[in-house]
């Protein structure tokens, strides 16, 4: 461990290269994952032809939660994102725990990913499925993926950039082809078919699911050439741009597929129906860019937690190392893609993800909570803003994530529990192995008096 008081402020070593085009690339590729690709069958499922409005309401309800978002980071300049909000407020345990949380969180959602990936590769190369192929597949994606990341920011971002223009395609094409076919009865549904409250609490905690993730976005601010300003305009052009596409994908989908509720690939065979086999190659082309998009995306941002955790000496330093030739995080980025390797390879990292929507909504109203400890100690940092109408809507951002959950089955909290109690374990140990080292790199009391 390096030797100096943890309080101690210390350069940030990353270099500022990331515009708001780049952190928008983030936020929208931590959105838009997999999640799009199948939520909608049983959206319908639950609501019907409200389906299509119930992303609206999910974008109006994570309108106050990213508007909060946007003013916590307004007020730092480093890198951590959460880390940085969680310690202001509430000190450095919290602060662990919240990056413990998110971190693990974020290699399980992409150990998931990258396996949907080579599923819908298996479509097309069935022996890309199952034994040795499948894990030297696995072995290519996430190695590709490691060096690119750890050869330069630069290179990452264009990777992003590609992946995102490759996702939106298909997904605008399906739109496009789709609009002639958009049903009136969907401009109605608001009226005529509004769902029970069951099923209208189910289908907004399942469909919430597709606007998490862009929290990610927010740990590589130390990289960002603005990131005071630039955080809070890309998070809110984010969200304007996925709610309208959502909301026009389940139109176009509910539309032209009448029994989309049974549907186990709704868009691929939406595609199909507007298009023909062409437009399903297409469509599951998209599934492919959109799921890489979002691997390379966590690929970035993620890392960057342990590297800020180290650096709030709650890691060992190595976390840390900043590569000389690169200047990229490299042993944080290398420790990642190892432990995202071994959860993708063993399949063991499928128990957590029905925890994945309660472990950000937690993460979301630790930071939501920071917000007053904030406005009162960083209110004066160059380019920092307040939200209007006071605490009004940290206080809504609150209730919406409260809300939500209520929605949560109790054997979720339970793994949560215990998963954040293995956390406080993991936090006690590495603060024990730090102070012992330095008590031991400590001067004498003959060499401070210079006897």
């Amino acid at each position: 461990m390096q030797p100096g008081h943890e309080s101690e402020p210390r350069a940030e070593p990353l270099v500022r290269r990331l515009t708001v085009v780049g952190i928008w690339l983030l936020v929208v590729n931590g959105m838009i994952g997999a999640g799009i690709f199948g939520v909608g069958a049983e959206a319908a499922r639950l609501t019907g032809g409200f389906s299509p409005w119930m992303y609206l309401v999910c974008g109006l309800a994570m309108t106050p939660v990213i508007l909060t978002f946007g003013e916590a980071a307004s007020y730092f300049r480093g890198t951590g994102g959460p880390i940085l909000y969680a310690k202001t407020a509430f000190g450095p345990l919290v602060a662990f725990q919240t990056g413990w949380a998110f971190y693990f969180a974020r290699a399980t959602g992409l150990a998931a990913n990258i396996n949907l990936l080579i599923a819908s590769i298996a479509l097309f190369w069935p022996a890309a499925g199952d034994g040795p192929t499948r894990i030297a597949l696995l072995c290519l994606i996430i190695g590709g993926l490691t060096w690119v990341n750890v050869t330069g920011t630069g290179g990452a971002m264009r990777t992003v950039g590609v992946l995102t223009v490759l996702k939106f395609v298909p997904l605008l094409c399906l739109v496009i082809w789709g609009l002639p076919s958009l049903h009136t009865d969907i401009f109605v549904a608001p009226v005529l078919q509004l769902p029970d409250g069951s099923a209208f609490g189910a289908a907004l905690v399942l469909m919430v699911y597709a606007f998490v993730g862009f929290e990610s976005a927010l740990v590589p601010a130390g990289e960002a050439r603005d990131p005071t300003r630039d955080m809070a305009r890309a998070l809110t052009l984010s969200l304007v741009i996925v709610t309208l596409l959502y909301f026009l994908i389940q139109a176009v989908s509910v539309s032209v597929l009448p029994d989309i509720a049974t549907s186990e690939r709704p868009l691929v065979d939406a595609a199909n129906t507007l298009i023909g086999s062409g437009g399903a190659i297409l469509l599951t082309a998209g599934v492919i860019a959109s799921v890489a998009g979002n691997m390379a995306g966590a690929m970035f941002s993620t890392p960057r937690m342990t590297y800020a955790m180290a650096r709030e000496r709650h890691l060992p330093a190595a976390f840390e190392y900043v590569h000389p030739r690169y200047l990229t995080p490299s042993v944080s980025v290398m420790a990642f893609g190892g432990l995202v390797l071994a959860l993708a390879v063993t399949g063991s990292f499928v128990w957590l993800a029905g925890i994945s929507v309660l472990t950000r909504l937690l993460i979301y109203l630790v930071c939501i909570g920071a917000i007053p400890t904030m406005r009162s100690r960083l209110s004066g940092e160059p380019g920092a803003f307040q939200l209007p109408g006071g605490y009004a809507v940290p206080i809504f951002a609150a209730l919406v994530c409260i809300g939500l959950l209520t929605q949560v089955a109790f054997d979720a909290w339970l793994v949560t529990l215990v998963f954040l109690a293995v956390g406080s374990a993991l936090y006690a140990l590495t603060r024990y192995i730090w102070n012992s080292g330095r008590r031991t790199t400590r001067p004498s009391s003959s060499s401070r008096t210079g006897t």
